[in-house]
């Protein structure tokens, strides 16, 4: 029997990651949701590490072209996390209550 090629097992991995990865964040409780963001993002920054290091370690122009690519979309998507994240805590802020317009407006004509 052949030997398996790396990239086989490599392809086998990632559908496997993204099929726990699916069933993880489909399961967790609507108030666990703001963690799991904050974990996204962790996971991205070190993304961006590892583009780096790869970049770093390419010789070859089209390789160091990727790096940099790769770099820029993780960046992207760490940013837009912490975007999105911010948005789901502003949701469970309290609001301030405004004035009646009609109040308002009688306080206008007092004057």
């Amino acid at each position: 029997m052949d030997a398996v090629s790396p990239t086989i097992i490599n392809l086998i991995i990632f559908v496997l990651a993204i099929y726990v990865g699916y069933h993880v964040v489909w399961t967790v409780t609507p108030a666990l949701h703001t963690p799991l963001m904050a974990v996204t993002n962790a996971i991205s920054a070190i993304v961006i590490v590892g583009a780096m290091l790869a970049a770093a370690l390419t010789e070859t122009p089209l390789g160091r072209t990727m790096g940099v690519l790769a770099v820029a979309l993780a960046a992207v998507n760490v940013f837009g996390g912490f975007l999105v994240t911010r948005r789901m805590l502003e949701m469970f802020r309290k609001k301030e209550k405004k004035a009646p317009a009609v109040a308002l407006a009688d306080a206008g004509a007092a004057k």
